[in-house]
């Protein structure tokens, strides 16, 4: 109560003087007793000295300072209390008398000042006042109002966003709260831009709309990249992010922003990609947040009523590849999933056997086979790695023939994976399968000629005699496979198999036959060098150490390294096995050959009987 009292006799003496008689004393004095006033909670004390007229120059001239001791109040009291709601008055309160570009500093001090928890309990509070404010500017509003937005956007950006429906239902630090207080905030502006006479031949309207826009586009790229979106089992509005996904896209389409012009024209290359991610366009779009904004339109169908489908699926998914491409190249769940998503959404318009060729020389297109690879090979969840096989397939099955056959030897050239290899030779199986089978007048890549490089890169070790058999067996395999197919049903040699067999004795039998032999001369001295240790250890729970696949493998028991050199050995050995029944294919079909041939060489050189020969 002493604060209280302290500072009504204060302002019953300072009330009596001008502006230009206030010193720096008096200004510190006030501010010590209002902050000891609001220590006491003595908030209605205050308020009445903020209201009282006879105050007007007074808090005109020193009001603006009060903003952080009020904002340390609001903090000590529950978010939505009477208390909290008497702070944020006496914030409305002072705006109309104080100078607005003070009192719109002193707000985004406060703001931007406050760190973790405190950020949107600062923020919150605070956004009817702000707002009051920012209505009040005159001239170069859109300044202010850009600046407050890019304040509030860059502290709520330090925060993690809720992704599981109990998160955003526990909503820890406000920030769903937040970011649905952001609409009704920034609506009058919006107001402002739409029921402007001539916004062309107004640049104040302008430049808000801009600014606008830019707010629009951040908030796509963040909170939306990493939200979850999908509707919640319960109700769909209980999905805080998709609610805000709607209200930015609509407010997108208020503004005069044309969806097929902004995922067109406002589409990018590689080429017009800044070092930070950002697309050189006045600083509104960024390639996240285009690429969020595709992913709302194609996969939420957030907005699609608003986008007429005038483009093909061909011209669609050419321009989404350089969007999934920012997407899949992302580590975290949230955002790799949606770049899933997005290819698989934009595959299924496409029809089987349609893609032409020239799609892969979109740089995109490579990127995102490279990253697809990558997520099938290094992403650490399983069910990624799982879509991510299926879609690489249906990518495959979306091309042409020419597509599939420049596909599959970009994909044997960079993606340094035996499992993907191995895919990728299975797939070359189904395609000459497919080949043969076709009318055999009808030319096809996968025969003759033009098969003869890609039937090489299948047929062949990576690193010759010195390659690690047991790191590339799953590709090793599928080419023995392949072979094995090409010797069984390619008896006419209509893809060129017979006429490179020497070459590929030459590139894959003999140098396969030569590092199996080295191969299980290592292991087998492996397997005796572990048995010696193991008779002469005391313990069954002796550590060793044993390298396989070129990679050093966790110290284990003697018993538990030769079951590994022991698998090690049967794979060698299936390798073997298959290689020996190719071979004695190969064998059966050129002896049958040379047997065709020399019996049509003997019937040929035989002379033909006379009809009029007599035996004796």
């Amino acid at each position: 109560m002493a604060a209280a009292a302290d500072l009504q006799a204060l302002v019953q003496r300072l009330q009596k003087l001008s502006e230009d008689q206030f010193k720096e004393e008096d200004t510190n004095v006030f501010l010590v007793t209002c902050q000891l006033c609001l220590e006491e909670e003595q908030l209605e004390v205050l308020f009445e000295i903020i209201k009282d007229e006879k105050n007007l120059v007074l808090i005109g001239h020193m009001g603006w300072n009060l903003i952080g001791p009020i904002t340390q109040c609001i903090l000590r009291f529950r978010l939505g209390s009477q208390r909290e709601n008497v702070c944020v008055e006496m914030l409305l309160a002072l705006v109309p008398l104080c100078n607005p570009k003070e009192f719109l500093l002193g707000i985004l001090e406060q703001i931007d000042e406050a760190a973790g928890e405190h950020i949107c309990r600062t923020i919150l509070p605070f956004l009817r006042p702000l707002q009051k404010v920012l209505l009040k500017h005159g001239n170069r509003r859109y300044y202010a109002v850009g600046l407050s937005l890019a304040t509030i956007h860059s502290q709520l950006s330090a925060l993690p966003v809720p992704y599981t429906p109990i998160q955003m239902r526990e909503d820890k630090h406000l920030l769903c709260q937040c970011f649905l207080s952001l609409i009704p905030f920034i609506q009058p502006f919006i107001d402002m831009v739409t029921q402007s006479k001539n916004i062309s031949r107004d640049p104040e309207i302008q430049q808000l709309r801009k600014e606008l826009l830019t707010f629009c586009f951040r908030c796509l790229k963040f909170p939306l990249l990493n939200a979850q979106l999908y509707a919640l089992p319960e109700n769909e509005d209980d999905n805080v992010y998709r609610t805000f996904a709607r209200e930015m896209i609509e407010f997108l389409v208020t503004l005069g922003e044309s969806l097929p012009k902004t995922f067109v024209q406002r589409g990018y290359s590689d080429e017009t990609i800044d070092a930070d991610g950002s697309v050189p366009d006045q600083g509104i779009y960024s390639a996240e947040g285009l690429a969020s904004f595709s992913y709302l339109l194609f996969v939420q169908h957030i907005g699609i009523d608003s986008f007429p489908f005038v483009f093909g699926p061909s011209f669609l998914l050419k321009s989404n590849l350089v969007h999934i491409s920012v997407l899949i190249k992302r580590t975290e769940e949230s955002i790799l999933s949606k770049g899933l998503d997005l290819l698989e959404n934009s595959l299924l318009r496409v029809d089987n056997d349609s893609l032409p060729e020239d799609v892969l020389d979109v740089i995109a297109a490579n990127k995102v086979l490279q990253d697809l690879v990558k997520v099938m090979t290094l992403c650490p969840i399983e069910d990624l790695r799982k879509k991510s096989l299926v879609l690489l397939q249906s990518v495959i099955n979306k091309f042409c023939v020419e597509g599939r056959y420049k596909l599959f030897r970009c994909l044997l050239k960079v993606s340094g994976h035996a499992g993907v290899e191995s895919f990728v030779i299975h797939n070359i199986k189904n395609q000459i399968d497919a080949a043969l089978k076709m009318n055999q007048e009808k030319k096809n890549i996968f025969l003759g000629v033009r098969l003869i490089p890609l039937l090489h890169s299948a047929l062949s070790l990576p690193e010759g005699a010195e390659t690690d058999l047991l790191q590339s067996s799953d590709r090793i395999m599928a080419s023995l496979n392949l072979l094995r197919y090409l010797v069984i049903k390619d008896e006419n040699n209509e893809t060129g198999v017979w006429s490179e067999l020497d070459k590929i004795e030459q590139n894959f039998i003999k140098p396969l036959h030569t590092g199996l032999n080295m191969s299980k001369a290592h292991y087998e001295a492996e397997v005796r060098s572990t048995n010696e240790k193991k008779k002469g250890s005391h313990s069954e729970k002796t550590l060793c150490t044993v390298t396989a696949g070129g990679n050093k493998l966790p110290d284990m028991t003697p018993d538990m390294q030769l079951q590994v050199l022991r698998s090690a050995r049967f794979t060698f050995d299936l390798m073997e096995s298959v290689l020996a029944r190719v071979e004695e294919l190969i064998e059966v079909k050129l002896k049958s050959t040379v047997e065709e041939k020399i019996g049509s060489r003997m019937h040929r050189s035989s002379p033909p009987a006379s009809k009029g020969m007599v035996h004796s």
